[in-house]
């Protein structure tokens, strides 16, 4: 083929791809390709890229619940649970503990109508609904929602929608049903599900929904959340389980490029906060620690989020709040050194460094925090900008602040796996095209990229 006909034919190539639906600019040789805005955004609906991801774990959980190989009861059901390190499935008595951890987070909030997006098994719809007046659960997998409806719960409804379809009629008519017509939940609720969206510009998206959902006064729970600031952390403990004689510049690498890989999304508060930057009202957040006994992943890597929605009606964001390092009152008595450190309050005892995280003077677990206050009237919270950093604020609605005065954390806001996607499946899409549309040509190399500019990428 002359150096004409072979400029020709990757120029058509070239065309062919541009005229994609899903392509905004290619170019050939190498051929390269930004993918379309429209392809890969969220708002105002997911595009058929994005689509493509949220019904890639759509199915993933209707196999998992389908399977039930972790059902332990109709109120627990815990397929799909399992450790990163050896796979196996993660034990039952921590995993009531994560449940129950959930259920107090919830109910600390005294809702009565309880709107959730992800219900899953329903691990929490069963634990919840009988200290509410109406609860309605929405799932992506219909496994999951046929075996809540006919479990009969009192109160409760439920119905397939994804987390972005607050909005849907049919998520209206499953809250007038759990709610009574016309009635507005008074908590939104979101737990363990975030991992398994695309990235951020989903996850404001989704969030902006929950706020406009919910009434003024209620709050939006984000539970179980992925830090990202802490990814590094994971995959290195990961990696030297697998090869406990590998040396630490071997495992640092290792652990950089699995997270890298990672398939799952997850992010610091920092990035809440900025996904609430054009909130349609006020919005008060607090971040939590996850408190279980336990030390596995779901203890050290994750954390809560609690938005308070609308204007202050309760005098809490208007008061003042005394803040007092931890240096000053640490001993080897936890529970005395916190009822000092709490005296006179409202007050958040800060810098507690996590000793599941952090090997230094005056470290507590997250667990041993939440046993010291047993009984008393405080919240166990996570550093926004230091996540091996714990606090104690008391009383407990003394630890909302705004968003916008959020601390912006030393490292990147988020993993997002959408971008690994993308670079996966468009040029699946597009090799597909060209075969279509020129059935004897083989279809060349693909490579996505943000932008092309003057015929560089």
């Amino acid at each position: 083929m002359s150096d004409h006909t072979t400029a020709e034919h990757t120029g058509r190539i070239a065309d062919l791809l541009a005229a994609h639906p899903w392509v905004a600019r290619a170019r050939p040789a190498p051929v390269r390709v930004v993918p379309h805005p429209d392809a890969v955004t969220a708002a105002p609906e997911p595009g058929p890229l994005m689509r493509e991801h949220l019904e890639q774990w759509a199915e993933v959980y209707e196999w998992t619940y389908e399977t039930a190989e972790g059902r332990h009861a109709d109120d627990l059901d815990l397929s799909g649970w399992r450790a990163s390190d050896t796979g196996a499935p993660l034990p039952e008595a921590h995993m009531r503990d994560w449940v129950d951890r959930t259920v107090d987070l919830v109910l600390a909030q005294r809702p009565r109508r309880v709107l959730e997006l992800g219900c899953g098994t329903g691990l929490l719809a069963h634990r919840l609904h009988p200290h509410l007046d109406g609860y309605a659960g929405t799932d992506v997998a219909q496994v999951a929602v046929d075996r809540l409806t006919a479990a009969g719960l009192s109160r409760t409804a439920f119905v397939r929608a994804a987390a972005h379809e607050t909005a849907a009629p049919r998520v209206r008519d499953a809250m007038d049903a759990a709610f009574g017509l016309g009635a507005l939940p008074d908590c939104v609720l979101l737990n363990s599900v975030t991992q398994c969206f695309p990235d951020l510009a989903y996850l404001t998206t989704v969030l902006h929904g929950a706020l406009s959902a919910v009434e003024d006064g209620g709050t939006v729970i984000v539970g179980d959340i992925r830090h990202s600031g802490l990814l590094l952390d994971h995959f290195a403990r990961l990696e030297r389980a697998r090869d406990p004689e590998a040396d630490g510049t071997a495992i640092a690498a290792r652990a950089a490029a699995a997270a890298e890989a990672d398939e799952e999304l997850s992010f610091t508060p920092a990035a809440v906060a900025a996904a609430l930057a054009d909130r349609p009202r006020p919005v008060r957040m607090s971040v939590h620690a996850r408190t279980m006994a336990e030390d596995t992943e779901l203890t050290r890597y994750r954390y809560d989020v609690v938005l308070r929605v609308g204007p202050h009606t309760d005098g809490a964001g208007t008061r003042h709040v005394r803040r007092t390092p931890w240096d000053g009152h640490r001993g080897s008595d936890v529970p005395e050194a916190l009822r000092d450190a709490l005296v006179g309050g409202p007050v958040v005892v800060h810098g507690i460094p996590n000793a599941l995280l952090h090997d230094a003077p005056g470290a507590v677990t997250p667990y041993a925090l939440r046993e010291a206050l047993r009984g008393a009237d405080a919240a166990v919270l996570l550093d926004a900008a230091d996540p091996r950093t714990l606090a104690v604020a008391a009383p407990a609605d003394c630890a909302p602040a705004a968003a916008e005065g959020l601390p912006a954390p030393s490292g990147p806001v988020a993993h997002e796996p959408f971008p690994l996607f993308v670079r996966r499946r468009l040029p699946e899409v597009l090799r597909d095209h060209l075969r279509r549309a020129e059935p004897d040509t083989i279809p060349p190399a693909i490579t996505v990229v943000d932008v092309i500019e003057d015929g560089h990428a």
